[in-house]
């Protein structure tokens, strides 16, 4: 960010509907040369199809934000309540590749 854009207040907006949010516990993570692709879907004990709720496509440069910003917040949610524990990061015992997040 340069500096005129760190000076710079952002106006941004928040519809009820998408306030309301959409539960996800399986993100699918692809990528080309110039963007980044992530499937927020979720997938149900006893049900095997999924179906994609929200794709949200950003530039390999807002990827590597999205990550450390969630580093960040990770770091002060454990501060505050405690390490995240592996059963907690995949309680429903999915087999993740390196492009699946659950």
């Amino acid at each position: 960010m340069d500096d005129q854009q760190q000076g710079q207040q952002i106006n941004i907006q928040l519809d009820e509907q998408i306030a309301e949010g959409i539960y996800s516990n399986l993100a699918i993570i692809s990528h080309s040369p110039a963007e980044f692709v992530i499937d927020f879907t979720r997938l149900l004990p006893g049900t095997a199809n999924a179906r994609v709720h929200s794709r949200i496509i950003m530039t390999p440069q807002h990827a590597k934000s999205l990550l450390f910003a969630l580093q960040g917040n990770i770091q002060k949610f454990e501060e505050q309540y405690g390490e995240i524990t592996s059963e907690a990061v995949n309680p429903m015992g999915f087999n993740g590749g390196n492009n699946v997040i659950n």
